[in-house]
């Protein structure tokens, strides 16, 4: 085990009674006056303010529970172990909305900053993050995204993590997953957005590599996010003769897509899903339309210990995408703060790494042991519910796991195996 040379406090680690996300968070969006007054303020005896930039509304707004609910769960536990530095970790949720309606980032960033959060864990989309992040850390603020996968926001900011991988690895295994099943001649249908041209890059790059060609959807081939007629768009790249077709595009796009591919009598077991649109769609095509059909998730995909307690803090949850990468996010702000002994977001900017395992250390699960170690003057090894690796120069995670998963007969998806990357 290696020793810190910096001393820590005394942390109150006994069990408190298990708070209720009012208690523990505010999860009303308009609940500020317990915050810290002021961006890029707060010091040892300050509550740690974790604001969240997370979907609530928009074509995303189906990663909103899962994501919310992993922050609330890390909060719960947090505070059930003593919170950090003796007070309890508060949280504020905002909405991210999406790129389409940026306003409603822009609105919650001004809140976020004006109440004193410490660390903003969001946004799930690529874009309304680079719509936001010169804002956020520009005030030296941290922002740590638990879905961001765009390659462009790799080294961003000192102040900029994520825990969730970038696009080469997610469009690394979707490229030879395509490839492993039979099919040389791929079509692509992207949306023209950051977060599509460049998961459309890596899978092009692979496929090409490996002698395959990619029939439709290079560039000057992508749609318009706000495109509502896929017709001539799917008649189009079914005219190239694909063996396969990847859909690269959110979900208020997705749906028509598919059934215009349907319409025009495409087999959709030959049809490739991303993280941005897989879901389970049931009764919104009939019965086997999407059997066979398979997608990739970055991350494992949660135990049923863990999603038992997701559902403590939000019984209706029924998605579980990016809940493991959020819970991770707020664990290792809270344990930065903790080994800083500070929430100023420059000294749990300059922990973060260190905790997340880059400096080596004693492997720890949880909290109210990694804190117990902190404590003790130990570095430390997070081990990360999602699986991600301690972050690298460039503050994305340095290995990650990406899940393939299959449909079924009823057009939903279920978990199948993971494949394992290290981020080049």
């Amino acid at each position: 085990m290696i020793r810190r040379k910096t001393a820590l406090r005394s942390l109150a680690l006994a069990a408190a009674v298990t708070l209720t996300l009012a208690a523990c968070g505010s999860a009303s969006d308009d609940d500020g006056d317990a915050a810290s007054p002021g961006a890029g303020e707060g010091a040892a005896g300050d509550a740690l303010l974790l604001g969240t930039l997370l979907p609530q509304t928009g074509s995303l707004s189906q990663l909103g529970p899962p994501e919310i609910a992993g922050v609330d769960l890390a909060v719960k536990e947090i505070n059930a172990a003593g919170g950090v530095l003796g007070a309890d970790v508060e949280v504020s949720h905002k909405d991210s909305s999406d790129a389409d309606n940026a306003q409603v980032a822009t609105q919650s960033v001004t809140e976020l900053l004006s109440e004193g959060a410490h660390a903003i864990i969001g946004a799930a989309s690529s874009q309304v993050t680079l719509n936001v992040i010169d804002d956020v850390v520009g005030s030296e603020t941290l922002m740590v995204s638990p879905a961001n996968t765009a390659a462009k926001l790799s080294g961003y900011s000192d102040f900029f993590f994520r825990t969730a991988p970038p696009d080469t690895v997610q469009g690394d295994v979707l490229g030879n997953l395509i490839l492993a099943d039979g099919h040389a001649n791929l079509g692509v249908l992207v949306f023209n957005e950051d977060y599509g041209t460049g998961l459309r890059d890596v899978v092009q790059g692979v496929v090409e590599e490996n002698g395959g060609t990619v029939t439709y959807g290079t560039a000057g081939d992508e749609f318009d996010p706000t495109e509502q007629n896929f017709s001539t768009i799917v008649g189009n790249a079914l005219a190239t003769s694909p063996d396969a077709i990847a859909i690269i595009a959110f979900t208020t796009q997705t749906p028509l897509i598919v059934q215009e591919l349907v319409n025009q009598g495409f087999d959709m077991s030959k049809t490739y899903f991303v993280d941005g649109n897989l879901q389970n769609f049931g009764t919104d095509f009939d019965p086997g339309t999407l059997e066979g059909a398979q997608g990739t998730q970055p991350g494992v995909f949660p135990s049923e210990e863990f999603q038992g307690r997701l559902k403590e803090v939000d019984p209706g949850l029924q998605d579980f995408n990016y809940a493991a990468e959020s819970y991770d996010a707020a664990m290792l702000v809270a344990l930065a703060a903790v080994r800083a002994e500070s929430v100023s977001p420059a000294d749990v900017q300059a922990s973060l790494a260190a905790v997340s395992g880059a400096e080596g250390g004693t492997e720890c699960t949880g909290f109210e042991e990694c804190a117990a170690l902190l404590a003790d003057g130990e570095e430390i090894i997070y081990q990360a519910v999602s699986g991600v690796g301690a972050f690298n120069g460039d503050n994305d995670p340095s290995a990650a796991n990406i899940g393939i998963y299959l449909f079924d007969g009823e057009n939903n998806n279920s978990f199948q195996r993971v494949e394992f990357g290290e981020i080049k």
